[in-house]
C-alpha cells in the first residue's frame, strides 16, 4: 500500500516510507494516529498524499517558537498550530501522541544541552518517534549550500555571510556582525554518533546522496522494537 503512495512522490517523500510504516502500524492497532510535529509546517505535510492521512484517521500538532500564519501552511481540518518550544513540551504528558516527528529542526535548537532537551522531549511525548537531520561529515552543507562551509572556522564562515548571499533561494546573508554571528549559530549539524547518542533506543537509518551519507533518521516504532527484541 505504501508503495502505491510513494510511487509517484519525490526523493524527498522516500525518506518517509518509516514514518507511513508507522502510522500504518498505530492504526492497525487504534484506528487513529496523533503526531506531534515539533518545527514543522503544513507545506511539509504535502509529501503525503491527503488520502493516505484520512485513510488513516491522522491529526497532526505543530509546535513552533512563534505563530504559525495560515498562509502557505496547507491548513487542514487534520492540523492543529500550537506555540512552544520543543525543548520543554512540559504542557503534554508522556506519551500524549502515538508519533513524535521532527524533520531538519535538532540542528537549529541551540547548543549540545539544548539538543539532548529537545531529543528527550521528543521521546517522552512519542510513544514512537521519527526525527531526521542532515549529516555534518556531508561535504555540501544544506542551510547555505555551499561545499565544506561548515567545515570551515567560525570567523571565516561569519565573514562569508557578511560578505555574500548564500543559500540560494533562501537569500542568507548578514547586515552587520551580530546577524553574521546568530546566522552561523543559528544552525549546527551532527555527525552519526552524536545523533545515536541522542536517540539510544531509536533505529539509525542513514541517508545517502550518490553513496555519501548525506543524513540521518532516529525511528522508534512497532517495527524497530520488534527487531531490537
Amino acid at each position: 500500500m505504501i508503495d502505491r503512495y510513494l510511487a509517484k512522490q519525490s526523493l524527498r517523500a522516500a525518506r518517509i516510507r518509516p514514518l507511513l510504516e508507522t502510522i500504518e502500524a498505530v492504526h492497525a492497532v487504534k484506528g487513529r494516529v496523533s503526531i506531534i510535529d515539533v518545527g514543522g509546517s503544513g507545506n511539509y505535510w504535502k509529501l503525503v498524499p491527503p488520502a493516505f492521512l484520512d485513510e488513516h484517521e491522522v491529526q497532526i500538532t505543530l509546535v513552533n517558537l512563534l505563530p504559525q500564519g495560515s498562509q502557505g501552511t496547507a491548513d487542514t481540518d487534520r492540523i492543529e498550530h500550537v506555540v512552544g518550544d520543543g525543548c520543554n513540551l512540559s504542557m503534554y504528558a508522556d506519551g500524549s501522541f502515538d508519533i513524535a516527528h521532527s524533520n531538519s529542526v535538532l540542528e537549529h535548537v541551540g547548543n549540545w544541552d539544548r539538543m539532548v532537551q529537545f531529543s528527550h522531549e521528543l521521546a517522552r511525548v512519542g510513544v514512537n518517534y521519527f526525527v531526521q537531520t542532515p549529516n555534518f561529515w556531508f561535504p555540501i552543507e544544506p542551510h547555505f549550500l555551499l561545499p565544506f562551509f561548515h567545515w570551515l572556522p567560525a570567523p571565516t564562515r561569519i565573514w562569508l555571510v557578511s560578505n555574500f548571499t548564500l543559500g540560494g533561494r533562501w537569500k542568507l546573508s548578514a547586515k552587520n556582525m551580530d546577524e553574521a554571528v546568530r546566522l552561523v549559530e543559528s544552525a549546527n549539524l551532527l555527525s552519526r554518533k552524536m545523533f545515536a547518542d541522542l536517540f539510544k533506543d531509536g533505529e539509525i537509518i542513514t541517508e545517502r546522496f550518490y553513496l555519501l551519507p548525506k543524513s540521518f533518521i532516529a525511528v522508534r516504532s512497532p517495527q524497530t522494537r520488534t527487531r531490537k527484541e
